[in-house]
């Protein structure tokens, strides 16, 4: 691009090995280009009822309305409009590729009340796949316990769109309240609705390391 002559230091055409400095303007065809910002990652509690895409024109209440931080985040994994819980918004893009993609296998944990009490036969089924035949697929394995007559813990290492209630349904069961409580190593603790906190540097060096990034 410098030999191109795309290259301008504050506004003259950049030779290669050209020394810059912090306060100089760098511009690649004419757009300056700014510094890389600071990476942030934050757990943010999204409350029911808000939709995490803003080109939903039907949505009442959209993540961008409720959400507000100093440098503009973007989350790494949604929750539909119904369900509520942990959401990791970061600017890295790294974070988000790796969260958002199933094929990496990471977990997220969800608590799940159910409109029906919990059979063994549901846990059995639930946690060696189920048919979606809207989606023609069937589900990874994952992990799921009773924690109560009609409430469970889920651990999942896919990303269906709304794949919980989807499974349950087929189960010939229905979701009341669905809320996710952990993104591999982070967790929503104690937060309530619409709350939001830093990671710390070693919930995100862990983080890190855990999709080897």
């Amino acid at each position: 691009m410098i030999e191109e002559g795309r290259v301008t230091v504050n506004g003259v055409i950049a030779d290669p090995g050209m020394p810059v400095s912090e306060g100089d303007v760098i511009c690649v065809d004419g757009n300056e280009i700014k510094p890389v910002a600071d990476k942030h990652v934050v757990a943010y509690y999204k409350p029911k009822g808000v939709t995490c895409t803003k080109e939903d024109v039907h949505a009442e209440l959209t993540l961008e309305q409720v959400f507000s931080y100093p440098v503009p985040l973007t989350y790494a994994g949604r929750l539909d409009k119904d369900s509520e819980g942990l959401l990791i918004m970061t600017n890295d893009g790294e974070l988000i590729d790796r969260l958002m993609r199933s094929r990496f296998g990471h977990e997220k944990e969800y608590e799940v009340v159910l409109k029906h009490e919990v059979t063994d036969d549901f846990l059995v089924k639930f946690a060696g796949g189920v048919y979606l035949p809207e989606l023609e697929t069937v589900t990874k394995r994952c992990k799921i316990k009773r924690l109560g007559n009609n409430k469970v813990d889920i651990i999942l290492t896919q990303g269906l769109n709304r794949q919980i209630r989807r499974m349950c349904k087929a189960l010939g069961n229905e979701v009341v309240s669905l809320k996710r409580i952990r993104v591999e190593n982070i967790l929503l603790g104690d937060l309530n609705p619409g709350e939001m906190r830093r990671v710390s540097p070693e919930e995100e060096t862990e983080l890190r390391r855990i999709l080897q990034l």
